[in-house]
Order: C-alpha cells, then structure tokens, then sequence
C-alpha cells in the first residue's frame, strides 16, 4: 500500500518499531509466506471443522464495475475492454470457425492491487531490508524475494473469524479516520459470542467498501483517510502472541491511513507484515457474509483464498471463498 508521496514518512519508522518483535529467521533464511506458515494441516482441519450449515460466501469485489472500483488514491481503476465480438463477425473483420462456431474474447488493464487482493510480504519496506531480512533491492524490475508468488503458490486454508466492528459500534460504517484496537476487537468477539484464537485469520469488517459503493466518488476520496486498526506496541505484541497469519479487511489498507499519535503513515504495514509476515488482504466485500453471521450467529468459519499466481508480483488479485 506504499505510494511515493509517502516516503518522507518512512525513516521515523526504524526508531517507532525498534524495540517490537519480528519472525525473520523463525522459519528459516529462504522464508518467503512469513506467518502463514502456522496454517498448518492441523489447522486446515480446524477450519474444516468450523463448516456447519454449508452456507457459501465469495468475497472478491467485481472487477471493472462501471460505476469504478475502490482503489488506493493515484492509481487507475481495471478497465475491461473487448478485442472479439459478434460485431467482428457482422462487419466480416473475422471469420467463423468451421462449423460455424463464433467467439468473444477481451482483456483487462488493472493494477495488481486494484481489487480485491494479497500484498507481497516484500511490498512495504524501511531501512532498505523487506521482510525476512531482503535486501530492498531485490524489488528492482520485479520482486525476486517475498514477492506474492510464494504465497500463491502455497493458498491460504484455515479457521477464519468475523470481528464486525462497524455493527459492535452501532454503525453501517465507521467514520472517516476512527480508530479501534486489539482490545477494541476482543471486546467485539465477546459481544458476538466468538473467540480469536491462535493461528485464526483475522476477518474485520468496517464497512468502508460498502460505503464506496453508496457514496459519489469526490466525497469518498476527499481529503483520504481510512479507518482502521490503529498502531500501539501492545497491538503489535497481541498479533504476536496470537500467532495471527493474515488480516483480512474491507478497507483499501488494513489500517487507519495516518496514525493519529505518531503521524507516520501505514505503520501496521511494517510493524505487522515486514517484521511478524502477517499476511494483508485488502478491499474485501464483507457486508453480506456479516449480514448473514448477525443472523444466525456463526461468527466462524472455514477461510480459504489464493492470489493469482504473478511471478515478480508485490499483490495479486483474489476472490476469498468463506464457508460456514
């Protein structure tokens, strides 16, 4: 989620993290799928075992929808264009097939992470060292370390949890910059009647994406700022401990754009994916999978998802599949 009007914030991120954990090294010097590594067959199974009413949910936003995607400010939305159609048939610029048969055929220009999608554990850095202890260097021309096929390759499978902050709060949506925290979340769970155990992908809900879908384009990009998880040590030491492997959000970030303490910008990138390899999700639609937990009341579920597999690739895009 870095962007080049960002950099100026990135050297006061070595002294604001020093003193926090990281897991290079914990699963050797190659790693490259950081703490998805605790995904492991056992905990394939505890999500399995979370399936209990065979309720499917896919968590992709459209792509190239014409009323525009929601995308990080300064990139361009997917657009979607035809190269072969019945006009080419009906103007003779092509020629059926022999039997008769005809065909279209079309192509899509988009930003890796324009939609729904995986970041590369190598695509936020500082102090010139990517996750695991890369050289930064290794982003040049493509990411040759850390990069999303890795994690493409490897898919993510396991119990998934829903923490919808937006309703614990008794909104549709939270508020332009409004922050939450790791205490935020447990007290959530609670009033759900659910757990965030170990080794669970973590799943938020804040509305925000829904909100893109409902508001003009200006309003919802004026003056930028997410909501999200707010930075602390103490949220960093929780992630930690809990062993999270992936966050998964339906914000464009994973995070309050600007930390309102320390003005840095996007520190969970970094605190949390560069140093622990927790993996992000961003920009998935969770409103109708947390209209559907609010009324049954199965928070939990079994979670799996695989980014496109782009060799060289800092994000792919992806279309989770939850079932309960």
């Amino acid at each position: 989620m870095a962007d080049s009007k960002l950099r100026c914030y990135m050297p006061d991120l070595g002294r604001l993290l020093e003193q926090l954990p990281k897991n290079w090294g914990r699963w050797g010097k190659d790693d490259e799928v950081g703490s998805l590594n605790f995904l492991t067959a056992q905990e394939v199974l505890r999500g399995v075992a979370s399936v209990k009413q065979g309720k499917v949910f896919t968590l992709g936003i459209r792509i190239a929808a014409p009323e525009g995607d929601p995308i990080w400010p300064g990139r361009a939305t997917a657009h979607r264009v035809n190269v072969m159609d019945r006009a080419h048939f009906m103007c003779g610029k092509a020629e059926p097939l022999s039997g008769g048969g005809e065909w279209a055929d079309d192509m899509v220009v988009m930003y890796l992470q324009g939609s729904s999608q995986y970041d590369a554990l190598g695509h936020v850095w500082y102090d010139n060292t990517l996750y695991n202890g890369y050289p930064a260097t290794t982003t040049v021309g493509a990411m040759s370390k850390a990069s999303v096929l890795p994690i493409a390759e490897r898919g993510v499978v396991g119990r998934g949890v829903l923490i919808d902050m937006a309703r614990f709060r008794g909104k549709d949506c939270l508020d332009r910059g409004e922050t939450f925290t790791h205490e935020d979340l447990e007290a959530a769970a609670a009033q759900q009647g659910v757990e965030i155990m170990p080794h669970d992908v973590l799943v938020i809900r804040t509305g925000w994406i829904g909100k893109f879908y409902r508001t003009p384009k200006e309003e919802f990009y004026k003056d930028f700022l997410e909501p999200g998880l707010t930075y602390s040590p103490e949220l960093v030491h929780w992630f930690h401990k809990k062993e999270i492997p992936n966050l998964v959000t339906d914000t464009i970030a994973n995070e309050v754009t600007v930390d309102p303490e320390s003005g840095v910008v996007l520190p969970l990138h970094c605190a949390l994916m560069r140093n622990l390899g927790i993996t992000f999700t961003e920009i998935i639609a969770l409103d109708a999978l947390a209209e559907d937990c609010a009324a049954d009341g199965q928070w939990s579920f079994l979670y799996t998802a695989a980014p496109l597999k782009v060799v060289g690739g800092s994000g792919a895009p992806v279309n989770p599949v939850v079932i309960k």
